[in-house]
């Protein structure tokens, strides 16, 4: 009977899948196994993830989990794990759990004695960071900054931060944030600016803070924006 109990547990499992932030081959081994093998893949945009599993021909079912849903879902998905059935879950770019749904799933896991395991992988952060040649030893990832509310305090706050600043963007708001950064950082301040990482049409600009708005303020920006920002001396 225990060791019934101790099996079932065991077998009780959430795989948290990095996927690949541009190129598709930026997946391991394991993680393309994992996937083939799950019941069920929990995907941030089904219509992402599809791009990717049809690429390695993986069938499996798919099902909505992101930040509009995830509270909605939540106790449903955790009786799926406690019934026995494994899931995967993936976000549209990256490692989940980094500026992604995940958090909310694996703390109630844990707490029910689901498994998580975390594959290594994939996160737009790490490469852009280690492109930026700013120092490396010591950093701060804030991921995407509050549109309104608590958005000036934490800019304010930022200034005075040594360590390398790490920022998510959107291409639409980039130009706007990084006239901010002039404002509280000073246009002296040394950054970079990756986009696409991983792509055909990856672009690392370094610069002064005001060489690099005034580079993108004169074109159109597309694609993934990580903004990293020298610490204050």
């Amino acid at each position: 009977m225990y060791w019934h109990i101790s099996k079932l547990l065991h077998s009780l499992m959430l795989y948290i899948v990095p996927s690949p932030i541009g190129n598709l081959q930026d997946i391991s081994f394991r993680a393309i196994e994992i996937l083939k093998k799950v019941d069920l893949i929990l995907a941030e945009d089904t219509r992402t993830s599809i791009k990717l599993l049809n690429h390695y021909q993986i069938i499996k079912p798919l099902s909505p989990y992101h930040q509009h849903n995830e509270h909605k879902v939540l106790q449903h998905l955790v009786n799926q794990l406690l019934d026995g059935k494994k899931m995967a879950l993936l976000t549209d770019a990256g490692t989940p759990g980094i500026s992604d749904p995940a958090f909310l799933l694996i703390r109630e896991c844990i707490k029910v004695d689901v498994k998580v395991e975390c594959l290594p992988g994939a996160t737009a952060f790490v490469p852009a960071l280690i492109n930026s040649g700013l120092p490396t030893n010591r950093f701060a990832f804030e991921g995407f900054l509050p549109l309104k509310k608590g958005r000036q305090s934490l800019l304010k706050k930022l200034t005075e931060e040594e360590r390398t600043l790490i920022f998510y963007e959107s291409p639409m708001r980039l130009v706007k944030t990084l006239q901010e950064f002039v404002g509280y950082f000073g246009k002296e301040r040394q950054c970079c600016v990756s986009r696409e990482l991983t792509k055909v049409f990856e672009e690392n600009k370094r610069g002064t803070l005001e060489e690099v708005t005034a580079h993108f303020a004169a074109k159109t920006v597309k694609g993934e924006i990580v903004i990293v920002v020298d610490g204050k001396k």
